[in-house]
């Protein structure tokens, strides 16, 4: 018998009731339709795609700040310090 992804692990899935603004449920539904799965799917297949995209950002601001430590161009300590506002601020 194939387990899916989820039941793969042994850990105990942990039920969580989320309320969705109706505009995200709609696209959450279609997205479901389209990949023929579940709203359930969908949702954990999201947000374990924001964890880990956030996950990356914080690997790239410490890299970026680690270039910058380690700089001795002034151009590019400015260029740096320019990226990492952006991160940070925002445009």
């Amino acid at each position: 018998m194939v387990y899916p992804e989820a039941m793969a692990n042994l850990e105990k899935p942990i039920r969580q009731s989320i309320s969705l603004p109706p505009r995200v449920a709609r696209r959450v539904k279609a997205l479901a339709r389209t990949k023929k799965t579940s709203a359930n799917r969908v949702v954990v297949d999201l947000i374990e795609a924001g964890l880990e995209g956030q996950e990356q950002e914080k690997k790239r601001f410490f890299d970026l700040a680690d270039r910058l430590v380690r700089s001795s161009n002034p151009d590019e300590e400015r260029r740096l310090k320019e990226e990492m506002a952006r991160m940070t601020f925002g445009e």
